[in-house]
């Protein structure tokens, strides 16, 4: 699950709906992430980033993944 190519995604994809539509996936607030683990992320490839996304978070990574956003 933490390959690069997944990495470069959760620096790069943004989130296509929603309050936070436009914000890249990183970027997305701990609150949002956890509200959606409750609810049930989306599926598909965006639901399996944002499941990773939060677990990095979780674990305090989050900041591995910021600098490979594109500038």
């Amino acid at each position: 699950m933490l390959e690069k190519e997944n990495m470069l995604k959760l620096a790069r994809v943004q989130m296509p709906f929603g309050k936070y539509a436009g914000r890249v996936l990183i970027d997305l607030p701990d609150e949002y992430l956890l509200w959606f683990e409750k609810k049930g992320f989306p599926a598909g490839e965006l639901g399996t980033l944002m499941a990773l996304c939060l677990a990095l978070k979780i674990e305090g990574l989050d900041s591995v993944i910021k600098p490979l956003k594109e500038r």
